[in-house]
């Protein structure tokens, strides 16, 4: 058991970005996070987790589920679907407790003690709040003032970048605008920005998704089910320029997800994330077997400045199990999903020449591409959903309850040594 607590990371917190927020993609790390989960962290009793986000030193947890308890403690705590903690002492928040009638599937920081929630609810403490909300951590009640609502679908990914507010999900209007799976709002109220129109399109199987995103130094990455933004070829991966005033699609494309996998999976990009410079991102996967000449169930780095047709710089292959979620802190890679194994080009759920067991959680080298030592494991289960790299290690959040081989109910944190 890590025996000590995190005083300090607070304090680090509220100076690592403006705003005392911090983010995946926005943190990097000197080295590799202990394979040791501090033992501060709460436990969540049922469901999944499927967001966390970090607002000053309170850490925000959203997914499926209705009962939480302190590290410790046998008291069970009633929160629906949403609840936040103290970073620092691992207490639950009494005061955060708002009442959302569906899943929180998207979590991003606001400013002034805020945090923004996407996911399939349509109400907050019964009033009708459709799909993303904005709540104050002091008494989670929403902020009346933010009145973004998506209509036709839910929101799946949230981006804060400043002023404005990134939503992807499988919508189709936010308030009375058309928007497929994508928009742009006002962070402060929430009012579409008609200077963001991108659209995918072209679907794989029935319905346009955006999965995730990330943005860093005026690109936004996004991956879904659509082959087309704005109409040019983009097979479920593509960056948007979001610097100038009206964005646009960037030149950089790829083809590495045009091929399929099987028919159960007709998309199948999950997670990804920038490195901390924004120099190259990672994509992961789910699909399938596929075999080491396509993509399903791997984790991919991408040269965010690549000329051309982008090929990948390197490719992890799990051999035939799912990665949702990925951080990227330029020490490291870290992967999580369902899986038994990376270095696993040869493996259909089997482990093939070279394959090294990753059970549930991984680390990749940077450079490498290839698996590093570090190897906590957890109990697989469907997988990791959530990842958030801090400036004191790296949150994880997923449906099962054992990590790093102790019991730590669907989140828990490797820290910094």
């Amino acid at each position: 058991m890590f025996a000590r607590t995190v005083p300090a990371l607070a304090a680090a917190l509220l100076l690592a970005t403006p705003g005392g927020t911090a983010a995946a993609g926005t943190v990097a790390h000197s080295g590799v996070v202990s394979a040791d989960p501090v033992d501060t962290t709460p436990h969540v009793l049922d469901g999944i987790v499927n967001a966390i986000a970090l607002v000053g030193g309170a850490v925000v947890v959203g997914g499926s589920f209705s009962e939480v308890s302190d590290a410790g403690s046998s008291t069970v705590l009633m929160r629906d679907n949403i609840f936040a903690y103290d970073l620092a002492t691992g207490r639950i928040l009494r005061d955060f407790a708002p009442e959302l009638n569906g899943p929180v599937q998207a979590l991003a920081a606001g400013t002034g003690g805020t945090v923004y929630a996407g996911g399939a609810f349509t109400a907050v403490e019964g009033a009708a709040v459709h799909k993303v909300a904005r709540l104050r951590l002091s008494d989670g009640a929403p902020v009346t003032a933010f009145g973004a609502h998506a209509f036709g679908g839910s929101v799946t990914s949230l981006v804060r970048y400043g002023s404005q507010l990134y939503l992807g999900g499988d919508f189709t209007h936010v308030g009375r605008v058309s928007r497929t799976a994508l928009a742009r709002v006002d962070a402060t109220t929430g009012a579409v920005d008609p200077a963001f129109t991108i659209k995918p399109g072209s679907p794989r199987s029935a319905r346009v998704r955006v999965y995730a995103m990330a943005l860093s130094r005026g690109r936004l990455a996004v991956d879904g089910n659509f082959t087309t933004l704005d109409g040019l070829s983009r097979p479920q991966l593509g960056l948007i320029d979001v610097s100038a005033s009206r964005a646009r699609v960037a030149g950089w494309r790829t083809d590495a997800y045009a091929a399929d996998c099987m028919p159960a999976f007709p998309s199948y990009v999950r997670g990804l994330d920038f490195a901390p410079d924004g120099s190259y991102f990672v994509v992961v996967t789910s699909g399938g077997p596929g075999g080491p000449r396509k993509m399903c169930d791997t984790a991919a780095r991408f040269e965010t400045r690549a000329r051309g047709t982008a090929r990948p710089t390197w490719v992890n292959f799990t051999g035939g199990d799912s990665l949702y979620s990925v951080a990227v802190t330029g020490s490291a890679v870290y992967v999580g999903g369902h899986q038994r194994w990376l270095d696993n080009p040869r493996g259909s759920d089997s482990a093939g020449p070279g394959a090294v067991e990753r059970q549930g959680i991984g680390a990749i080298h940077p450079v490498t591409g290839r698996a590093l030592p570090w190897n906590p494991t957890r109990e697989r289960g469907i997988g990791v959903k959530a990842f958030l790299a801090h400036p004191g290690g790296l949150l994880v959040g997923s449906d099962t309850i054992r990590l790093g081989r102790e019991y730590h109910a669907r989140i828990g944190m490797f820290p910094l040594p």
